[in-house]
């Protein structure tokens, strides 16, 4: 299974590093922020799959992020835990009613936070989201992030499993590289459209011995598509 990416939002280094060491142990990749301004120029760079976020933050609190995010379209449906010492019931009730889906009281146990990770992470995905996918002879299942063609398993990377993923949730639509930028690497990724390129050709070459390359197309002018048809 590919890695998840955990974005933690908390100003002390020392709380920074014990998280960061229990989330690597786990399997997870951790990125760092330190305050709410430079965890939105993180969400920009790319969209994690969970944010970790401290309720006392210098300048903008953390609450005050977790609604910000909640109200966005493009952070709407990401899972965020709240950090915090305020353990009184308003306290958690404001969390929640803020969109929080968890909340933990300082002091706690790394192994009680990935614990909790794990449950919000297996919350958040729609079942019909991890379902595995069939198209003619080749299968996704993006539970075990394993695709493969008659039964035979495919070897591909993160970046190229994302885009076969999207293309066969959305197949017969045009979408153009600064699309599939944005539906696949993140809103306001910082990456050439040219980059979209490569990876298409990385993920036919994955796809050509058994002849499944032929489902992403290219469409002169308009961008690429996913298709049984010739």
């Amino acid at each position: 299974m590919t890695e998840k990416t955990i974005l933690l939002v908390e100003d002390e280094p020392a709380i920074r590093e014990m998280v960061g060491f229990a989330l690597s142990r786990a399997g997870f990749c951790m990125v760092e922020a330190g305050d709410a301004n430079e965890a939105h120029t993180r969400l920009a760079e790319r969209l994690p799959d969970l944010v970790v976020v401290d309720w006392m933050l210098p300048g903008t609190s953390g609450i005050d992020l977790a609604r910000r995010l909640k109200r966005e379209e493009y952070t709407a449906e990401l899972p965020i835990i709240m950090l915090t010492a305020r353990g009184e019931e308003d306290d958690k009730v404001g969390a929640l009613e803020a969109g929080v889906d968890d909340y933990i009281t300082k002091p706690f146990s790394p192994r009680e936070l990935v614990a909790r990770i794990k449950a919000v992470l297996r919350r958040s995905i729609p079942e019909e989201q991890s379902r595995p996918i069939t198209v003619d002879t080749l299968t996704l299942d993006p539970s075990s992030h394993r695709v493969t063609v008659d039964g035979a398993a495919l070897e591909m990377g993160p970046t190229e499993f994302r885009l076969l993923h999207f293309f066969m949730t959305h197949p017969e639509r045009v979408y153009s590289r600064s699309q599939l930028l944005d539906r696949v690497w993140g809103r306001n990724t910082y990456v050439e459209e040219r980059t979209v390129d490569v990876h298409i050709l990385r993920l036919r070459k994955v796809l050509a011995p058994s002849g499944c390359d032929r489902f992403v197309q290219t469409v002169r002018g308009a961008g690429y598509r996913f298709s049984l048809q010739a």
